[in-house]
């Protein structure tokens, strides 16, 4: 078979393919942070980035970078003197993973760098492969990005994962110094902007029938561990006078949770549940579950986070268990940049017959999701272009794209990137 030509949406297909062998299961994709897999693919990515005339780099907190200089040569990635536009997405997935949920993003990025070879542009471009943004083994999503963008917190490094590993440990174990993460940091006047191309993981623009969309905000998210305490005992022993069944209080509380969510508009997840001892004739005497809270505002979703809280104790005197919470996570809700979306705009009008040049039909979206963009808002502007799939479907193997709406992301995002530069998109070809 013949190797797709760089630069195109089938090249960006197939290398999307291909990262799915760096996977932690036989049976489904899974690539989490500081993971040999995770070594494997930026290993993987790197190369890809060279061959479209980038030097690369993997910084303190384990993200993988490229960079050419604004006449279009190779240049050492986080270069001061000359500012950098910022092309990226993330590398990492969440367990039982479809194969587009940021690794699209990279590539798109990857390839359109390859189409601006033998471009001068104002500006260095650089393409980043975040390391964490799904915060699927410590639960702290946006590691990567936010230790890009200067926000890392000390109060991380004892988070562990499953196995009791961690993040300090998991450091360590990768070859990366816990003592210098904040060499990952970026400051503001070295960048240009920052711009991602993701997937909607909704189904807004295939119900609008359109291939692409804008961003205009990204929701704030919190999480939560919620621990519930009852008393383990003989399943056959013990009346229901005298039973603290944390499991029972767990089900209720999760059914409030989503009535809860529903009713303010918001959006509630109790994506994990672990129950203790876990025998078949024992009353459960403890339960944790984790909670994630998503809303358009960070009033809105503090608000509902408030009423989880009192419905929480209410259940907690009702059943007679106590329940208490950690929150895990915590990101604001972000405004893309009026001057990084009105390229992107001005992109997808160029590149898309849908819209004949007309920036003021293209469809501006609420991101209900969290990116990386989210935490790069804390120290450049950004912008997001986002890619039909099909019935929104996201965080699930049956993640699909059709080639013709990658084509038109690229085309979109080469013109994003040409509009930032005030050069015409005709100056680079197809």
């Amino acid at each position: 078979m013949t190797e797709p030509m760089t630069g195109t949406a089938a090249w960006v297909l197939e290398r999307c393919d291909e990262l799915t062998r760096h996977t932690a299961r036989d049976d489904a994709l899974e690539r989490v942070y500081l993971s040999p897999e995770h070594a494997a693919a930026n290993t993987a990515v790197a190369a890809w980035m060279r061959d479209a005339g980038l030097a690369t780099a993997t910084d303190a907190a384990g993200n993988l970078w490229g960079r050419r200089s604004a006449a279009g040569t190779p240049q050492q990635p986080g270069t001061r003197g000359e500012p950098a536009l910022v092309l990226g997405s993330h590398l990492d997935t969440v367990p039982d993973a479809g194969r587009y949920d940021g690794m699209l993003g990279v590539a798109l990025a990857i390839a359109v760098v390859h189409r601006l070879r033998g471009t001068a542009l104002p500006f260095a471009l650089e393409v980043a492969g975040f390391s964490d943004e799904e915060g699927a083994r410590f639960g702290k999503a946006l590691l990567g990005s936010c230790a890009a963008s200067g926000q890392w917190d000390a109060a991380w490094w004892d988070q562990a994962d499953a196995d009791g590993v961690t993040l300090r440990d998991a450091f360590t174990a990768f070859g990366l110094d816990p003592g210098r993460v904040g060499a990952a940091a970026r400051r503001p006047q070295d960048l240009v902007g920052y711009l991602e191309a993701h997937i909607e993981q909704g189904p807004e623009l295939e119900a609008l029938g359109l291939p692409l969309g804008y961003v205009t905000t990204i929701a704030g998210a919190r999480r939560f561990v919620l621990t519930v305490t009852g008393e383990a005992r003989h399943a056959g022993g013990t009346p229901y006078a005298r039973r603290r069944d944390a499991l029972v209080a767990a089900a209720h509380l999760v059914t409030r949770i989503e009535e809860l969510a529903v009713d303010a508009g918001g959006l509630a997840t109790v994506g994990e549940l672990r129950v203790s001892p876990g025998a078949v004739n024992v009353i459960p005497g403890r339960a944790e579950l984790t909670l994630d809270l998503r809303a358009r505002t960070d009033a809105a979703r503090d608000a509902l986070w408030g009423r989880v809280a009192a419905a929480a104790r209410d259940i907690a005197r009702e059943r007679h268990v106590s329940i208490e919470h950690a929150e895990t996570h915590r990101a604001p809700s972000t405004t893309c940049d009026e001057r990084m979306t009105a390229a992107v705009v001005a992109g997808i009008a160029a590149a898309s017959p849908e819209f004949a040049g007309r920036a003021d039909d293209v469809p501006g979206l609420w991101s209900p999701a969290g990116h990386d963009a989210m935490a790069m808002a804390a120290v450049t502007g950004v912008g997001m272009l986002f890619v039909r799939c099909r019935d929104g479907i996201s965080h699930h193997a049956d993640e699909s794209v059709e080639a013709a709406d990658v084509a038109a992301a690229l085309d979109a995002y080469t013109a994003a990137v040409l509009a930032l530069a005030d050069k015409p998109v005709a100056e680079v070809a197809r």
